[in-house]
């Protein structure tokens, strides 16, 4: 029994709006066309929820699907999810035998061939995958050296039919700095690995070499697939470009309320270390998010929009809570206190605080800012149109 008429409203919360989902992937697969797009939703869709994403994206046109690991894969498999997957990184411990079973492509960049090869003979069932050649990133991907022993073991099983080979794909380094030269040499050595492999009697159904600043920024990366994450998103990966420059709408928005309101005088010591002192009588805000919930501790003057204007972050964000400076006074214990009132950390809104912003004061990429916000703070889907919806 619930003494509750009904739910409180979430105290901290993301909002990520699906029809900004849908637009991102509308644009860049006009963008990128005849090329077809693979949204990638790795890491729970980089913190946007992968299920609800990956609903998003395909209905609004995107063909794969792309994580890193096969428990993603199957966890999409899992909602119902049908659409090609592509996932690509391993280690000895993956379920590879599931990957088969539930139609999943493995990315295969060497020593994985063999272990694919043994659940795909334990399974009795072939195993689809493609060959990634590491053209200059020097993670993943098989080292060019090795190229042609590896297309050739992997014909070998081809022909035993243990698996098949329909893909070749890379991944590039430096996309998102638009005047880099190596991104040139990395589509040199992805087009003569894709002719290593077709001389060598691959029927190559799929190549794919772009990411989003790929996709956004160079045709020549295209081929027959782009692999966008941070697009489809709506965050820019180049430094210095909006994503509305780019027609993108960023899709997660991040949101509390102030929790505390008070004045003080001014030389008042703010949080843990004092790091901040005030130099002037003011009003502090908190704001009960801290870096528990994702908010990087380091991110000391980040801005924060309440009632319309944007305050900084000041003194150390703690575990569970940041404070604002208001730059003002006479207002708390008034019907001017902002207490109570909602806190956006960032959003999509035309005078809220974006990502990037987050990213600038930490020193880090919009990536890792709404990528890492913690499973405390729930996810709301604004826009759920599917008939599956996870609730």
């Amino acid at each position: 029994m619930s003494f509750l008429a009904e739910p409180p409203a979430a105290e901290r919360r993301v909002e990520v709006d699906l029809d900004a989902v849908r637009h991102n992937v509308r644009h860049i697969a006009d963008v990128v066309s005849p090329a077809r797009v693979m949204a990638v939703v790795k890491a729970d869709g980089y913190g946007h929820g992968a299920r609800q994403v990956a609903r998003a994206a395909l209905e609004s046109g995107a063909a794969w699907l792309g994580v890193a690991h096969i428990s993603e894969a199957l966890d999409l498999r899992e909602a119902g999810i049908e659409a090609p997957i592509l996932a690509w990184l391993h280690t000895v411990e993956s379920d590879f035998g599931a990957a088969i079973r539930n139609g999943i492509d493995i990315g295969v960049s060497g020593w994985e061939l063999d272990h694919v090869v043994a659940a795909a003979r334990r399974q009795q069932l072939p195993a689809r995958i493609q060959l990634k050649i590491d053209t200059g990133l020097g993670r993943n991907g098989c080292p060019p050296e090795l190229w042609d022993t590896l297309i050739g073991r992997a014909l070998e099983q081809q022909e035993a039919g243990l698996l098949r080979v329909v893909g070749v794909f890379s991944h590039l380094a430096v996309a998102d700095e638009p005047d880099r030269h190596e991104t040139d040499d990395q589509v040199r050595r992805f087009r003569a690995a894709v002719a290593v492999a077709e001389d060598a009697g691959v029927d190559v159904e799929l190549r794919h070499l772009a990411n989003t600043p790929g996709a956004l920024s160079r045709p020549d990366t295209h081929f027959d697939l782009v692999r966008v994450g941070l697009g489809i998103y709506g965050l820019s990966p180049f430094r210095g470009q909006s994503s509305q420059g780019l027609g993108l709408r960023p899709a997660m928005r991040f949101v509390t309320s102030v929790a505390n309101c008070k004045e003080v005088p001014a030389g008042q010591g703010v949080s843990y270390g004092l790091s901040y002192r005030t130099t002037q009588p003011t009003t502090l805000a908190l704001i009960p998010v801290g870096y528990a919930d994702g908010v990087p501790r380091v991110a000391t003057g980040a801005p924060v929009l309440v009632d319309g204007r944007q305050y900084p972050v000041v003194g150390r964000i703690a575990m569970d809570q940041l404070v604002i400076d208001l730059q003002t006074t006479g207002i708390a214990g008034t019907g001017r206190s902002p207490l109570g009132h909602p806190a956006v950390l960032f959003g999509g809104g035309p005078d809220e605080p974006s990502a990037d912003a987050w990213a600038d004061a930490s020193g880090s990429i919009n990536y890792e800012i709404v990528t890492r916000i913690s499973g405390r703070v729930p996810r709301t889907y604004l826009n759920d149109t599917s008939a599956n919806a996870d609730q």
